[in-house]
């Protein structure tokens, strides 16, 4: 009698227990959350949205040269924070080397048009052949789209 129960407590156990892949995947989804802001390319604006957008995935190459103004008018190259008059001198410097002389621009929706538009002149002036300035593109609403 004794042998019977030794035989049936060591069976092996049929179910399957899922909560150590559950822990396991909490932790991916948690280290995902925490990393994705930080891989964005320079510093985070609210695009203007217009209907007509124009996708630019050069802009999201590691090479690519981004320029950023922000609402109160601040301008970064990439990450870094540059005064507007020594802007020119640094993206010379940065285009020298290159075939492609392209330079994207994304401003945020609530800056100063003025501030944008001294930034295209700077980089103009700096030897820039192409400027790509980014934009998202406007989701209509539904009661836009049934008029």
């Amino acid at each position: 009698m004794e042998e019977e129960k030794k035989s049936k407590s060591m069976g092996a156990i049929v179910d399957i227990n899922v909560t150590p892949m559950v822990d396991v995947m909490l932790v991916l989804l948690i280290i995902f959350m925490v990393i994705t802001p930080m891989l964005s390319k320079g510093v985070s604006v609210d695009l203007v949205r217009t209907r007509n957008h124009i996708a630019m995935d050069e802009a999201d190459q590691e090479d690519a040269i981004l320029i950023a103004v922000t609402r109160e008018g601040s301008v970064f190259l990439g990450r870094s924070r540059i005064e507007a008059n020594l802007l020119k001198n640094e993206v010379e410097d940065i285009l020298t080397t290159r075939i492609d002389k392209t330079v994207y621009v994304k401003s945020d929706a609530r800056s100063r048009y003025e501030r944008v538009v001294e930034v295209v002149n700077i980089l103009r002036s700096a030897g820039c052949d192409q400027v790509g300035l980014l934009t998202e593109k406007l989701e209509e609403t539904r009661s836009r789209a049934a008029r």
